[in-house]
Order: structure tokens, then C-alpha cells, then sequence
């Protein structure tokens, strides 16, 4: 997840596994809704809760465009856009939008496969200093302790160089190197291994071990081992804050504060074209489109580019039981029904993704067992945002209502 403002929430979760009968339900649910929606999809109850959960959200919640798109075995059953991107500017199923945190999952996938297809070069348990010995604390940290977020390395996300550099200018272009110096250069939240918190500076670290593994910049080796055998067209890696057309605009109030801009003052500003490069490795800063959004976690959810052993680690509840808070306030605990895997969050049987960055979120769902996907992604109007410029995510809670509505019981409670 990227943050939106110094007050949001690092996601963190998993995947647990919940009682079959429940499963069983929402499969059935599911099936029926897929039928239904086939035979006759203005008559469809399912089909009425979506478009009943997606006109609230602009009547009600404060999102000024929308798109929602669910699938069900790879087929569309509902894609539809609502809101402005402009001012009289509808928005379209087919914009571009950040793809956020989804580019954690590729990297964690990328390597995964480098594992499998060269388990003489790298394997999961492999220090990183047997690829870049110059970071701090390289000896212990392990490449799964940063796919995971074990490794104890701080967040240079929420370091104040980071945090306050980028509302004060927005456009900056931040190197790799800067943003893991800042994150590494402190002391470790705690021993690797021994705790769980979530960190971006695990992931660019890992960016730059994927680039000494295969050879070649994480730009090219996202095309070879993650965009063309996922087939998807509408995805790219940009570390500028180029989006090509047509683009989902954004608007926030998140440099309220910062700027000091007094509450009772009007702020709210185009943010579209923040530049994106504090966010990930470099490489891995990325635009997308709904579908491609939808099925790189359909691929991921059911494992089709890694052998079972390295899908079992990526969305498997092995962390579940680990991590604690005490002495450590970015912390957390996974539990069966709210734990990371590598480079995916799981809740319960549900494997998600999301992004929160620049006034917009998004949020990725995959329930394997019913084989459902749903796919928002949102921006935000100003009553969104309080008197200090803070917003929350607003895709989350709309995929919560979409997949309580299309699978009821799978979803654990927030």
C-alpha cells in the first residue's frame, strides 16, 4: 500500500482459512450470481447490489469517479465506470490509473519464478549480502525476510525526510538509492525474523536484487518474467509521472498541513501528476487498467506462473502467529484471518492488493475457492478529506460491501 498522508494505515494482511461450509456458500452464491448475470443481467439481484453499492458511493461517500469491475472465472460479469476523472469529464472503463502496491506482488512473483527456474542462483533463504553486502545489517536479513516484511528495515515512506519531502514538493524524482539509505541508516525496528511490519524499503531493496539476479533494469525484467506471461496489455513501468491516455485524474487535500493552510481555508488540488518515484523501486513504478489490475491477481491467486511449492509460499498463512507490538508501535500480529504472505495481503480466503497514493485508491480482491474477482478503483471529492488534509482509503470499504454482497461470510470482519 502507499500511503496517502501521514495518518494512513500500512496495510497489513493474509489469508487464513475459514470454515468450508462458508466457502461452499459463496461458491454456490457465486455461481448462481454468474448464471443469473449470463441469462438476463438487468434482472439479476446480484447485478442490482453492485450497481445499488456503486451509485452510494457517489451519492454517499464522497468518491467523485469510480470503477468496479468483477469477474468470475476470468469472464466479466460487471464492468462499468461512474463519477468525473474532470470536470465534465465522465470517467471511462478504460483509464489508466497508479497500480500502487500490486507491483510488490510482481517483484515477490518475479522472484518466486528466478527461484524456480534457477534455484542454483537464488533461493528464498539466501542472505542479501550475497547480492548487494554493502547494506546495513545485510549478513542476517534474508531475501524472504524482505519479501515478507520480516527484515526489520524502517519505512522510509514515514521517515520525515520522505514523509514531509514529498507534500512539499510533490514533483521531486527520487532516486532508489536515497530512499534506502534513509531507511537503512537508522536502527532496525528488530531482529529480522523476529517481528512483522510493514516496510517499503524491503521492496526496493528487493528491486535491486531482482536487477543483479536476472542481469537487466526491473523495467526490462518486468516485461519478461511478469507482463507478457500474465498477458497484460494496459501495464507499464513509468518512473516519471507520465500516465498515458486516457488517465483517471485524482484530486487531494493531503498537503494541507504541510503547506499550513488554515482549516477554514478552500484547498483542494490536481494531483495526477505527482511524480510517483518515493514510492517503489525504481522499475516498478507503474500505471495499469482495471482488467490488467483484476488479472494479475487471478494469476497470482491461482499460482499459474510458479511451482506449488513457491505459490504455497507467496499466498499460504505462513506468518500467521507472528509479530507483536510491544516496544514496537509499526508493528503488528498475523492472524488466521488478517496476515501477510510475499508481496500479497490475505483476509481469510480472500488475496488482495491495494494502492493509496495522490487522492486515489484501489483495491484487488481474488477469492479462489469461488474463483471471483473484484476490482475497484476510486478518487476522491474534497468533503473526503478533514481539516488536516487527511483522507481514508475508499476503495476498501466498497470491495468489503461488493464482496459481503456477491460472497457472504468469506470476508473476515474489518
Amino acid at each position: 500500500m502507499f500511503r496517502t498522508n501521514r495518518s494512513a494505515t500500512r496495510t497489513r494482511a493474509t489469508r487464513g482459512f475459514f470454515p468450508w461450509i462458508a466457502v461452499a456458500f459463496a461458491l454456490a452464491n457465486v455461481s448462481a450470481f454468474a448464471a443469473n448475470s449470463l441469462e438476463d443481467e438487468a434482472q439479476s439481484p446480484q447485478i442490482a447490489a453492485i450497481q445499488s453499492i456503486v451509485d452510494n458511493a457517489i451519492k454517499r461517500d464522497h468518491v467523485k469517479g469510480i470503477i468496479v469491475q468483477v469477474r468470475y472465472g476470468g469472464k466479466n460479469l460487471y464492468l462499468k465506470a461512474a463519477g468525473e476523472s474532470m470536470t465534465g469529464v465522465p470517467v471511462t472503463t478504460n483509464m489508466h490509473f497508479r497500480n500502487g502496491a500490486m507491483s510488490f506482488t510482481y517483484i515477490s512473483t518475479m522472484l518466486l519464478e528466478l527461484v524456480d527456474q534457477q534455484p542454483e542462483a537464488v533461493g528464498l533463504n539466501d542472505k542479501l549480502s550475497k547480492f548487494l553486502p554493502e547494506i546495513p545489517g545485510a549478513g542476517e536479513v534474508t531475501l524472504k525476510n524482505l519479501a515478507n516484511m520480516t527484515s526489520g528495515y524502517r519505512d522510509f515512506v514515514y521517515e520525515p525526510e520522505v514523509l514531509h519531502g514529498v507534500n512539499l514538493n510533490p514533483f521531486r524524482q527520487w532516486t532508489a538509492e536515497e530512499r534506502i539509505q534513509i531507511g537503512v541508516s537508522k536502527p532496525l525496528w528488530f531482529d529480522p525474523g523476529k517481528n512483522w511490519a510493514y516496510s517499503h524499503t524491503n521492496y526496493v531493496i528487493l528491486g535491486r536484487v531482482l536487477e543483479k539476479i536476472t542481469g537487466m533494469p526491473l523495467s526490462e525484467a518486468m516485461q519478461k518474467y511478469i507482463f507478457v506471461p500474465m498477458g497484460l496489455r494496459q501495464t507499464q513501468s513509468i518512473d516519471t509521472p507520465q500516465i498515458p491516455d486516457p488517465v483517471m485524474h485524482s484530486f487531494s487535500s493531503e498537503r494541507r498541513e504541510d503547506l499550513r493552510i488554515p482549516a477554514d481555508v478552500p484547498f483542494y488540488e490536481e494531483a495526477t501528476f505527482w511524480n510517483p518515484s518515493w514510492t517503489t523501486a525504481e522499475g516498478a513504478v507503474q500505471i495499469t487498467d482495471i482488467t490488467d489490475f483484476s488479472k494479475s491477481m487471478e494469476v497470482v491467486g491461482k499460482g499459474t506462473l510458479l511451482s506449488p511449492h513457491s505459490h504455497a509460499e507467496q499466498v499460504g498463512p505462513n506468518l500467521v502467529g507472528l509479530g507483536h507490538k510491544d516496544g514496537c508501535e509499526p508493528c503488528g500480529q498475523n492472524t488466521t484471518a488478517f496476515n501477510y504472505g510475499l508481496g500479497v495481503v490475505n483476509l481469510g480466503p480472500w488475496i488482495v492488493q491495494s494502492k493509496s497514493f495522490a487522492g486515489s485508491g484501489a483495491s484487488v480482491g481474488y477469492l479462489p475457492a469461488a474463483r471471483l474477482t473484484i476490482s475497484v478503483v476510486t478518487t476522491y471529492t474534497a468533503e473526503a478529506f478533514n481539516e488536516k488534509g487527511d483522507s481514508l482509503d475508499l476503495s476498501q470499504p466498497i470491495f468489503r460491501s461488493l464482496a459481503n454482497a456477491l460472497a457472504p461470510h468469506t470476508l473476515p470482519p474489518q
